[in-house]
């Protein structure tokens, strides 16, 4: 049944009117043995500079979410894991003003090597209820209520 925009007009984000391209990003829930999760802020230059987010980025073409998430770990973070250690944790889209974004989130508690930032961004370790605090990309934070239900 066909249903028109009015009928939405409360909804929050109402119904998208126009086709976006679609960006695929898988992100890190690092999970620490307190239960904090791992956080790191947009770099100067990017957009939403300053904003905190999961670590992650986007999936190259043809490649799965879990691989695109471990190769990305290894360059932000200079930490190792495996696919096998990925649980996933979350999903949110998201329209942006020039692309459509699906966020993909994995919960991981295993990993070799300690989290340094190699791209310039800082980063910071917060209890779970702290996350909701925190100013977010608005991709990020539909993740955080399925995050605090998981964990």
């Amino acid at each position: 049944m066909a249903e028109s925009a009015a009928e939405f007009e409360d909804c929050p984000g109402g119904v998208p009117d126009r086709r976006l391209p679609i960006l695929k990003v898988a992100c890190a829930v690092l999970v620490d043995a307190r239960g904090h999760i791992l956080v790191t802020d947009r770099p100067q230059g990017k957009d939403m500079a300053g904003l905190w987010e999961f670590p992650g980025g986007k999936l190259e073409p043809g490649e799965s979410p879990e691989t695109a998430l471990v190769r990305e770990l290894r360059e932000e973070l200079g930490i190792e894991t495996a696919t096998s250690c990925l649980a996933p944790c979350g999903f949110a889209s998201h329209a942006y003003e020039k692309v459509h974004l699906i966020l993909l989130a994995f919960a991981i508690r295993k990993w070799r090597g300690t989290p340094h930032p190699h791209e310039g961004q800082r980063m910071q370790w917060v209890p779970v209820n702290g996350l909701f605090q925190l100013d977010m990309p608005p991709a990020d934070r539909p993740l955080l209520g399925q995050i605090a239900a998981i964990l």
